[in-house]
């Protein structure tokens, strides 16, 4: 229960730990707290909303829907998750992520709805955002989802579209052991008689049965929109409108497309109240930035930054890396939570690792340095190649061993969790011999 006499925080870093020690699980899922704030705050969306839930491909999708728009004039706001670095990285407004300065009296606006009502930290800030977003003047707010779909604190906002990327398995202990049962909890995004597209090429049947039983206006790739391309370029058709002779979007990466093509359909169902030119999808898709989603950073050695932390995603990650070309050695950096498929994701990437670098995080969830190690060295054969472990207690010092180990012309891959790669973000990218971009980033 909040007291009312305590002095409420006055910067966002400290509204952020009061945060965490509202509700005594990380994660709880139900949608009816969030709800009831909800209620009581009161607010409402006057732009279009669009709603990204999946297990991969979220956070690529939001921002190619976000350049796109910002690309066809129009003033877009996005709250996405986790961050890397800055809390502050959850929302931007006109393509700018908002200062801290400016959520705090949306803090202070649900921590006076609230009551009693214990929110978790995800809860509480997912509504202060929301809250803010309903308060500026925009012409599209594109919000996503986290680990679920139906009891996600997102979901306590309607949207005018969903979009539901591709389904894999992740997160069991809350979201089910199959691709069914995770399929039914993302499927909780829908509305009755509004668009979900479904960028899944085989979808769960669950999802497919929550939309007809719900009255869903129900998009699947292959039938209601598709693409098709060679080297040099794709296409793309839905139910009513093409484009021709489109560049592959800046996100590198096989999945991408999928991902594009799924934002292109989002963009058709709302075509009525957000008209998008073909100039604006070619130059939002050639524009389109997201940092850690297989980011190469060019330098002296080449270093690659990937939130990869499940297996569907480290098999795509392992996929882009073996088109990437030859480097003499790889140096992974890697760091994980321990509800993970840890021996299958190792596993995969394992024959294009030379070095391994495990890490500790900074969370209880967090598998330690040493249990990576035991788990990679379980997998290992008598004909195994030489392949060296090290374990750090941190994955900044993670990437300063691979860096003193790596020769100019080897590569160096930081992955797994977003604490991983954020861990090595901190104080911007470490200089490297070579041309560098994007420090700070």
């Amino acid at each position: 229960m909040s007291d009312p006499h305590a002095a409420l925080p006055t910067t966002l870093l400290d509204w952020l730990a009061r945060c965490e020690r509202l509700h005594p699980k990380d994660i709880d899922l139900t949608l009816d707290r969030a709800l009831t704030v909800r209620q009581r705050l009161g607010f409402s969306h006057a732009a279009p909303v669009i709603s990204v839930a999946g297990t991969n491909g979220k956070g690529s999708t939001c921002a190619m829907l976000e350049a796109i728009a910002l690309q066809a004039g129009y003033r877009v706001g996005l709250y996405s998750k986790p961050h890397l670095v800055h809390f502050e990285e959850r929302c931007r407004i006109g393509g700018r992520m908002v200062e801290a300065a400016t959520l705090l009296e949306h803090f202070e606006a649900v921590e006076a709805a609230r009551g009693d009502v214990s929110l978790t930290y995800f809860e509480f800030t997912t509504l202060a955002i929301a809250r803010l977003l309903a308060s500026t003047p925009l012409d599209l707010v594109i919000l996503e989802v986290g680990l679920g779909g139906r009891f996600d604190a997102v979901n306590t906002i309607d949207a005018d579209v969903s979009v539901i990327t591709s389904i894999d398995i992740d997160h069991t202990e809350y979201l089910g052991h199959t691709r069914e049962a995770i399929g039914f909890e993302k499927a909780g995004i829908m509305r009755s008689g509004r668009p979900v597209i479904v960028s899944d090429p085989v979808p769960p049947q669950s999802i497919v049965d929550r939309a007809r039983e719900i009255g869903a206006d129900l998009w699947l790739f292959g039938r209601d929109f598709s693409c098709s391309g060679d080297r040099q370029q794709w296409n793309w058709a839905g139910r009513g409108r093409r484009y021709n002779g489109l560049a592959y979007p800046a996100l590198r990466g096989a999945n991408q497309l999928l991902n594009a093509a799924g934002a292109l359909a989002a963009f058709e169902a709302l075509r009525a109240r957000l008209p998008i030119s073909a100039q604006a999808v070619r130059a939002g898709l050639a524009s389109v930035e997201l940092p850690g989603r297989f980011q190469i950073v060019p330098g002296q050695p080449t270093l690659v930054l990937d939130v990869a932390h499940n297996l569907h995603a480290v098999s795509a990650l392992a996929q882009n890396l073996d088109q990437m070309g030859y480097y003499p050695r790889t140096h992974a950096v890697f760091g994980a939570m321990r509800d993970k498929d840890l021996a299958a994701m190792l596993a995969r990437l394992a024959p294009l690792v030379d070095a391994w670098h495990f890490t500790d995080l900074p969370l209880g969830r967090a598998a330690r340095a040493e249990q990576l190690a035991r788990t990679y060295e379980g997998l290992l054969s008598t004909e195994a190649r030489a392949v060296t472990v090290a374990c750090h207690a941190d994955p900044a010092a993670a990437l300063d061993a691979a860096l003193a180990e790596a020769d100019p012309a080897d590569r160096i891959l930081v992955f797994g969790s977003f604490h991983t790669v954020g861990g090595v973000l901190q104080h911007g990218l470490p200089r490297r011999s070579g041309r560098q971009t994007g420090d700070g980033a």
